[in-house]
């Protein structure tokens, strides 16, 4: 049993009778009253986030979980298939484990979370960013730098973003996989 002071990003947590991973927290101690801990929690099960707020020293169950190198090899309907980098095992996750599944590219390396107790799969961390190919945009305007309007551009994947004007058709552009927006022109 670990306790409110415990609590960090990535935790998966027993709570209300499900498996939840810990994605925000905030430590608050008002200036009266006792001291408590805001979250937001994500199913690992079903994906649905809920917020949640712990009063300090309240005990929480964690779940022991190891984490794994996988390689995204191709998706079929609903199901995206992984093969493991140590000993090539594969394995089939549904849509619904994987955050931002329309910026994975085959050959892309994630980090599986596995339950320890009972070997199944808790979730897919997607690496900080992804460099992908702009597959569709309006053409570009040269000098176009200096303000901050964007277009949309449908990436390699699929994905639909927006970008800022100057990117063409066959750049490669660098894409933040938590917010699913755009970093800056990838140069090789």
């Amino acid at each position: 049993m670990a306790n409110t002071s415990d609590i960090r990003n990535g935790l998966c947590i027993k709570y209300n009778n499900d498996i939840y991973k810990v994605v925000e927290f905030l430590h608050v101690k008002p200036g009266k009253g006792p001291a408590f801990v805001r979250t937001k929690l994500k199913s690992v099960t079903s994906g649905k986030v809920i917020d949640n707020t712990f009063s300090a020293g309240h005990k929480i169950e964690e779940v022991r979980v190891e984490t794994r190198k996988y390689q995204y090899l191709y998706a079929e309907g609903e199901m995206f298939h992984f093969m493991n980098t140590e000993d090539y095992n594969q394995l089939a996750l549904q849509r619904t484990v994987i955050d931002a599944y329309q910026l994975l590219k085959e050959g892309e390396i994630v980090t599986i979370v596995i339950n320890t107790e009972d070997g199944l799969p808790l979730s897919v961390e997607m690496p900080a960013s992804v460099v992908l190919e702009v597959s569709h945009a309006e053409p570009g305007v040269k000098g176009n730098t200096a303000t901050n309007a964007t277009k949309p551009a449908t990436l390699e994947t699929g994905a639909k973003i927006n970008v800022p004007l100057f990117i063409n058709e066959g750049d490669k552009i660098k894409v933040d996989t938590s917010k699913g927006s755009y970093i800056e022109r990838y140069k090789e």
